[in-house]
């Protein structure tokens, strides 16, 4: 199984296992210009060089012997479920992608065709009933999640304590995991942690938010998408998520973490 998701710096300096909807491209260009003294010039999900992914072939070798003999400081992130899936949705379901489509091609098509959701278009300045589309997407995101259909679960709505997990389970551990609204705090202790090539301000870096303008903005407060069969299918679908990262189930609005994470807990649950 390896480490899929992991990204590490060509100076070897940081390991990042890449958690969908939480800061990774923001995480990404950082570790890029700790390397390099510049930013990556387009979406770092598109960079092929100058930095070790476990998608290009050519990293797996050095990434499994770092992780492995935990050779790096090793992190990563994680978002309020609740704001983590609605971004989701007006991401990847509302949205129009970095190449002018729809995210996975027939995937909008085929909820618009078997769930009745509506995604609106830039034509009709995405004009739609957002709560009522929300709500069923997340019964669409609970059947892939729940019984791989219509479709295998999506990288960026599956639970974030499944990413966390492979990493441990496949014989890596984490010196670090942060939470994406106390972002800069928490970068901070990684870099802190790290010698790397060139320095980092924080304070001066961009916030590379590659997902907004392509698609709605949210028209209500988080609960207001949230009604009791919502919040049950988020409980069924996140509930390690919840209680593992320490969010509050009880007030979506509230998405600040409750307490800190217990890294020695995370490694218990996720390792098995």
């Amino acid at each position: 199984m390896g480490f899929p998701g992991t990204w590490m710096t060509e100076s070897e300096s940081m390991v990042y296992r890449v958690v969908p909807k939480c800061a990774c491209s923001s995480i990404g260009q950082i570790m890029f210009y700790s390397d390099h003294g510049e930013f990556f010039d387009g979406d770092i999900h598109d960079a092929t060089g100058r930095m070790h992914k476990w998608s290009m072939a050519d990293s797996q070798k050095l990434i499994e012997q770092n992780v492995k003999s935990h050779k790096s400081y090793a992190f990563t992130c994680v978002r309020n479920p609740y704001a983590r899936i609605l971004s989701s949705f007006f991401d990847k379901i509302c949205g129009i992608q970095r190449n002018g489509k729809r995210y996975r091609g027939n995937l909008v098509p085929q909820l618009v065709q078997k769930y009745g959701i509506e995604v609106g278009s830039p034509e009709d300045n995405f004009d739609f009933d957002q709560i009522k589309s929300f709500r069923r997407f997340l019964l669409f995101a609970r059947d892939t999640i729940r019984w791989r259909r219509p479709m295998e679960p999506d990288i960026h709505w599956s639970a974030m304590s499944g990413h966390i997990s492979t990493f441990i389970c496949n014989g890596g551990s984490y010196d670090h995991i942060f939470f994406t609204e106390k972002f800069n705090e928490g970068m901070q202790v990684v870099l802190d942690n790290c010698e790397t090539p060139v320095k980092v301000d924080l304070d001066k870096v961009p916030r590379f938010n590659e997902s907004e303008g392509h698609g709605p903005k949210r028209a209500h407060k988080v609960s207001e998408y949230f009604d009791d069969l919502s919040r049950h299918l988020v409980w069924e679908i996140y509930k390690k998520d919840f209680q593992l990262f320490q969010y509050d189930f009880d007030d979506p609005d509230n998405k600040m973490p409750i307490g800190e994470i217990d890294l020695d807990e995370v490694h218990a649950k996720l390792g098995t």
